[in-house]
């Protein structure tokens, strides 16, 4: 099974060394010197990292044969990708890779059904389910300890206890946008 472990981002220097945004809990595993990695686009690699270091908090990569800042720049925002046995887990207790999350019913703690995850967007600040709702909208769900409370990899859901209005709102911004009338709030 292939996952994304990175990103390429802009050229550090003059002599082809990249910035990368990791996707992955384990950079020293997956992103080390030696490691064989596929790319998106696949005409880019594959590439075979020669040396790693950490600079000013973000990881630098060089990959055999990429010599000069030209050549580095040209694999700006490639997808790096990692071949990994879909039978080994994550180390932590609390981890997930990806393809685990795809896919699981989210409900709420008093088993009300949100909808499916039908993505995972890794921002910077933290990940966010995309959840399909039965109706076809979506909501994001941050995915957090206070909001995610339970992963169920055998019932295949998820559980959440949403703040006020995370999902709420979204339906009352659907109403507004489908013309329907939605109750005035009162002030207090």
């Amino acid at each position: 099974m292939q996952l994304v472990v990175a990103r390429i981002g802009r050229a550090h220097g003059i002599k082809g060394e990249v910035t990368v945004e990791v996707r992955t809990d384990e950079p020293e595993l997956r992103l080390a010197p030696g490691a064989v990695l596929a790319t998106d686009p696949a005409s880019a690699g594959p590439l075979t990292i020669e040396t790693g270091r950490v600079h000013s908090g973000r990881l630098l990569l060089r990959f055999e044969g990429v010599r000069d800042r030209n050549a580095a720049e040209a694999l700006r925002n490639t997808l790096l990708i990692a071949e990994v046995d879909p039978e080994v887990l994550p180390e932590e207790e609390d981890e997930y890779y990806d393809h685990q999350l795809m896919d699981l019913d989210v409900v709420t703690k008093d088993g009300a059904e949100v909808g499916r995850i039908t993505e995972i967007s890794h921002l910077p600040s933290q990940d966010l389910f995309i959840v399909e709702r039965p109706d076809g909208s979506e909501v994001l769900i941050p995915f957090v300890e206070e909001i995610v409370t339970e992963i169920d990899l055998e019932e295949q859901k998820a559980v959440i206890d949403p703040p006020p209005g995370l999902i709420d709102d979204q339906a009352a911004r659907d109403e507004v946008a489908d013309g329907r009338s939605v109750p005035a709030r009162e002030e207090s």
